[in-house]
């Protein structure tokens, strides 16, 4: 397994294995960029297929993280790490406290929070171990869940989406393929219903279909059948690389605009749907509302503090107007939306790092 030579590697400052034996624990952590902060990023855990595959998703993920905090004006840096098995049926508190000695000998370098497969109860789990952790209970301090802060910041970045590209300042109405029902997804579902959007939903998991039709009274979709369906917004909320060659020319939506992470499989696809004139709100600007959660957790807890929820809201507001400036300098530039995206985040965090190389 390459990992300096490896597609995705993008210069990383760092990126460790570890294992172990008595929990069955194999993870990886990768750490992008730390020049305006500590790396901060969630914690997955996958039955990937293959070791390679899951190095590919932490250098992706960790390096989206970067760009993240940055776009969000936050002072942290993009990590991210992954625990290599199915969290249904190896997860163990045993192994997470592993994770956190593993997260430990980081020193503060890397924090970690929850992502797909972790929860809050395996951050406190996490905690045990070391304070290099966030989004834990309330009980320990912490602001607990992040998945509805993202899935509120997913909504806002989506209806600026829509106003810049269909001209409407209300979702209600509007037909939207949502992939993907996970915490995030499904709440995200619960906003557009009560704004009275039509959802057209698809999961791996029947049983979040099933709650969806009941609760929301949205259509079912097969896994493939949600790319063609004819829709105005199409709104991925699984994994990553869905938009891709073989699908993008599928859709029939003219945005997209939804909470999974690195939906682009390749940069070049973002040039890809500005050609086909639909509308790309980036993943890690519009989904970057957990991020400002939990560090304003960091942040109490570091200064010895009260949560300041008022002032996590107020900061998810603002995806509104990043992603509106995007859009923007995108049409005047005659670039995709995650082109603009990307110079508007590098800005930030490489000027930084000249600042302290000079």
């Amino acid at each position: 397994m390459s990992v300096f030579t490896h597609k995705e590697f993008d210069d990383h400052e760092q990126v460790s294995f570890f294992t172990d034996p008595h929990t069955g624990l194999r993870a990886i952590i990768a750490v992008h960029n730390t020049n305006l902060g500590p790396a901060l990023g969630g914690c997955r855990m996958w039955a990937y297929e293959n070791d390679d595959l899951a190095l590919t998703d932490v250098l992706r993920l960790s390096r989206g993280m970067s760009y993240k905090a940055a776009i969000s004006g936050v002072p942290l840096g993009g990590g991210k790490s992954v625990i290599i098995g199915d969290s249904r049926k190896i997860k163990t508190p045993e192994l997470m406290r592993a994770m956190g000695r593993a997260v430990d000998t980081f020193g503060g370098r890397y924090i970690v929070a929850e992502d797909v497969g972790t929860s809050v109860e395996d951050m406190n789990n996490i905690h045990r171990e070391t304070d290099h952790v966030v989004g834990i209970s309330d009980k320990g301090e912490g602001s607990g869940d992040p998945s509805p802060t993202t899935a509120y910041g997913v909504y806002v970045g989506f209806k600026s989406a829509v106003r810049h590209r269909l001209g409407k300042d209300s979702v209600k109405g509007l037909k939207v393929a949502v992939q993907g029902l996970g915490n995030v997804g499904y709440n995200l579902c619960k906003h557009l219903h009560e704004d009275g959007a039509e959802l057209f939903v698809t999961d791996v998991q029947t049983d979040r279909i099933d709650m969806a039709v009941t609760e929301m009274g949205a259509t079912p979709v097969g896994l493939h059948d949600i790319y063609g369906m004819d829709v105005d917004v199409f709104a991925p909320c699984a994994l990553g690389g869905i938009l891709n060659d073989d699908t993008i020319p599928l859709l029939k939506a003219k945005v997209v605009a939804g909470a999974a992470n690195n939906q682009l499989a390749e940069a070049r696809h973002g040039d890809m749907l500005r050609d086909l004139n639909v509308l790309y709100a980036p993943d890690y600007v519009i989904n970057a509302g957990g991020l400002i959660n939990v560090y304003y957790e960091y942040l109490a807890r570091k200064g010895g503090k009260a949560y300041d929820r008022a002032g996590v809201m107020a900061h998810v507001e603002q995806i509104d107007a990043t992603a509106t400036r995007i859009f923007d300098r995108a049409e005047k530039e005659g670039i995709c939306t995650a082109m603009a995206a990307d110079q508007i985040a590098e800005l930030a965090f490489k000027e930084k790092k000249n600042c302290k190389a000079a």
